[in-house]
């Protein structure tokens, strides 16, 4: 069930990143789930482990490393999409 919990709330924080920056990520639910654990993972380590805390995801920090991760893919398609 840890695991179950862990995946939404990973995709939940994906989700309100892409909220914030206005983009789609691609591959949607999946997706968001993969930005999120990725934001997350980036988050504590620019940003420490700091705020409240779900299923060992730091929410702040993670929605934080979220959309530094949904930047630089955006950046990486946009480059890829001209070629």
């Amino acid at each position: 069930m840890g695991l179950i919990l862990f995946l939404i709330i990973g995709g939940v924080i994906g989700w309100i990143a892409g909220l914030i920056l206005g983009k789609d990520i691609p591959g949607g639910i999946i997706g968001n789930i993969v930005a999120g654990v990725i934001g997350s993972w980036i988050g504590s380590l620019l940003f420490g482990e700091w705020g409240p805390e779900f299923q060992d995801i730091y929410v702040f920090p993670a929605l934080l490393g979220a959309i530094i991760f949904i930047v630089i893919l955006s950046i990486i398609l946009k480059i890829l999409n001209r070629s």
